[in-house]
């Protein structure tokens, strides 16, 4: 499964940041809920160590993130339809992978683009509607770093993916996945490049975040794998 994720025009009103090595910083969304969490993005230093407020505008340099997905523990989570249904598809071993919109940081090289930037490896999926107070108060105590179980509401319909942390990561360097279009008014949109619908299968408006791509035929999971250098 493909899902988009991470700050975009949106949510943040900005892209995170390619530089010239195709590297790298994956900026999360900022959060819409009382939350406990209180990292800001001027807190989180990024890969390239400096604080993600330095490439966003100063407008939201100190808003409190939503770290969604998380690569410690790997954690993953929506309560929102239709993504929540499509979320509890997703078996153990399957691969939840992870695209953001990337903006150039002072270079030419790369385009204003979609990239997959990681994936989790399942371990297990959670329908919180289906568990006892008990198991949701462990998942509380076991799941310290996910999002929504920082969140100061109820859970709701979330669904929570939980990663395989030993085989699941950020990438270290974007791989572009996109292509840009022009609609019949003149606006530009992002699709699935022609080299990926041809290792991938998929095709069309992969813009959206609400409608994550499924991939289930072979020869592209195939694909996919050797594309994130799993095989």
């Amino acid at each position: 499964m493909l899902l988009r994720i991470g700050i975009d025009s949106t949510a943040g009103g900005a892209l995170g940041p390619i530089f010239d090595d195709g590297s790298f910083e994956y900026i999360p969304i900022p959060e819409g809920w009382e939350s406990e969490e209180q990292k800001t993005y001027r807190d989180i230093i990024g890969q390239k160590g400096k604080p993600l407020s330095e490439f966003l505008p100063n407008a939201i340099a100190d808003f409190v993130v939503h770290y969604d997905p998380e690569f410690v523990t790997c954690t993953y989570g929506d309560p929102t339809s239709p993504k929540r249904s499509r979320l509890l598809k997703l078996e153990k071993n399957d691969l939840l992978v992870f695209y953001a919109g990337l903006d150039p940081y002072k270079n030419a090289k790369y385009e204003r683009g979609l990239y997959i930037i990681g994936y989790f490896l399942v371990d297990a999926v959670i329908d919180f509607n289906k568990l006892t107070d008990i198991e949701i108060d462990n998942y509380y105590n076991v799941y310290r770093n996910a999002a929504h179980l920082k969140r100061n509401k109820s859970i709701g319909d979330l669904v929570m993916v939980v990663g395989d942390k030993n085989q699941s990561k950020l990438l270290d360097k974007a791989i572009k996945i996109s292509q840009l279009r022009n609609n019949i008014k003149g606006s530009r949109y992002h699709i699935v490049s022609k080299e990926m619908e041809r290792l991938l299968g998929i095709s069309g408006s992969i813009q959206r975040s609400s409608t994550p791509r499924i991939i289930n035929e072979e020869m592209y999971l195939k694909n996919l794998r050797a594309l994130l250098s799993l095989d």
